[in-house]
């Protein structure tokens, strides 16, 4: 006959074992954390940052404050409520702002708004829909702004937009 060994199955390290190594796993993590966080809280206070060259030694004076700058301007359209292309009984009302290079004429962002206008009466509501649809009609609105402007319009700011 032939010859039948048993074999028995191995076991695996108990039960306390496996408890203590889960322990020292857990206090090894815990004194990497500790250390970790000592080294990067030791500069608690940030260094004051230094003025820029050409602002170096430019402070605002009170008389000043009245003075028109040359830097970016933010320019609110009228609310834009229209429906869309698709289905053509949900209605859109569009409240944005433009923020310019430089501050435009009011003939500039009134041509900005008839052309946003223009294109939010073309979008179907499956292009809008869920946070992809938002940040392609964002960057249309954004492309379309800049276009008009002559590339003046650096970003188009949705403040409001409601769907019925």
């Amino acid at each position: 006959m032939a010859n039948v060994e048993q074999v028995q199955p191995k076991k695996g390290p108990s039960l306390v074992i496996q408890l203590a190594m889960l322990l020292v796993m857990t206090g090894a993590a815990i004194g990497m954390g500790w250390i970790s966080g000592g080294y990067l809280k030791q500069g608690e206070t940030p260094a004051p940052v230094p003025a820029a060259p050409e602002n170096a030694g430019k402070a605002e004076k009170p008389g000043e404050a009245g003075k028109v700058a040359a830097g970016p301007t933010l320019a609110q359209l009228a609310p834009i409520t229209t429906n869309l292309a698709s289905p053509s009984d949900v209605w859109i009302r569009l409240e944005v702002s433009v923020l310019y290079d430089a501050p435009q004429p009011p003939e500039v962002t009134e041509q900005i708004h008839q052309d946003l206008l223009a294109f939010v009466r073309t979008i179907k509501l499956h292009q809008i829909e869920g946070a992809s649809g938002y940040q392609h009609l964002k960057a249309d609105l954004d492309e379309r702004a800049a276009l008009r402007s002559g590339g003046h319009v650096k970003q188009v700011l949705v403040r409001t937009m409601l769907l019925e």
